[in-house]
């Protein structure tokens, strides 16, 4: 299978491109600049909605993940413009040229995110849950939306939402990790918001196995055991061998990060399900916290 790839360079994009080898498939790099390494590639500029005449030649599935990271820096009204432009800007840009190919390719998977249902405290969210109406809901709600024209009977559109992607190469536990094994690491709040969590091992195989089974609409991206924060903090404590005995301050995070921010990264959850996942027949590498940690940390 020839798989073209946004966001290939980026945290999620470099385990599926090297997943990919490994399986005998082709990826090809969608780059804004030179290619980092002899995968193929091909060239776009989302920012102006533009790619190479010929992009999707012989190509026969994409997997979109491109997009400004929502935890870079504070949500001024800027960057808060950057991070929905880049997402709904390059989702038009592939949307147009899917129209336009004469032979599209078979599947199209298009990133989400579970910022899609917003907090919901303890309710139980499944892919049938609705949409907040935060700005991260309204992020999502516009990202999938550009995608849906991809949809045809000559195009399978699946959305990614995807949930905490955990690997120490990158993402929310190479951040923490320092804190952690220095012993300073703790519950974020009161520990009671939800961790919709799922390996990058098991985000690598889901996707995969999206583009090889008939499976469309959205899909979580999610282990089927959520966990709160304080239950993840301890897990992690457990595992390092370290105290987490120092909750992270409130106001601490007001201040680096702005208000809004906080709580919707970290102050606020949602317990969500991969129940089409389940459904779909996919089996879990990582379905557990604890021993998913513990193979990444401890090998």
């Amino acid at each position: 299978m020839r798989v073209l790839i946004s966001g290939s360079t980026g945290f999620i994009g470099t385990a599926l491109v090297k997943r990919l080898l490994e399986l005998d498939h082709e990826p090809v790099r969608l780059v804004r600049a030179t290619s980092p390494d002899a995968v193929p590639s091909v060239r776009w500029d989302p920012a102006a909605e533009t790619i190479n005449d010929g992009a999707l030649d012989n190509i026969d599935a994409v997997v979109h993940l491109a997009g400004e990271s929502i935890a870079s820096s504070r949500w001024t009204d800027a960057q808060k413009a950057r991070i929905m432009d880049s997402r709904v800007k390059g989702t038009l840009t592939l949307a147009n040229a899917i129209a336009a190919a004469e032979n599209p390719p078979a599947v199209f998977l298009s990133g989400s995110a579970i910022g899609y249902y917003g907090d919901t405290d303890d309710q139980h969210i499944t892919e049938e849950s609705p949409a907040a109406d935060d700005f991260a809901a309204l992020v999502t709600i516009e990202w999938e939306k550009e995608a849906a024209p991809i949809a045809t009977p000559r195009t399978r559109l699946a959305y990614l939402r995807t949930g905490i992607v955990l690997d120490p190469s990158g993402g929310a536990l190479k951040e923490q990790l320092p804190f952690f094994k220095l012993g300073i690491g703790g519950r974020i709040g009161d520990g009671t918001q939800w961790f919709s969590w799922i390996s990058l091992d098991d985000e690598v195989g889901a996707i995969i196995h999206l583009l090889e089974n008939d499976v469309s609409g959205p899909v979580n991206l999610t282990a089927p055991n959520p966990v709160t924060n304080g239950v993840f903090t301890k897990a992690l404590g457990r595992v390092l061998g370290r105290p987490t005995l120092l909750p992270t301050p409130t106001p601490a995070l007001y201040l680096r990060l702005g208000k809004e921010l906080a709580r919707t990264l970290l102050l606020g959850g949602s317990r969500v399900s991969p129940t089409v996942l389940e459904a779909s027949g996919y089996e879990f590498a990582d379905p557990e916290l604890e021993p998913a940690l513990h193979r990444m940390l401890k090998g």
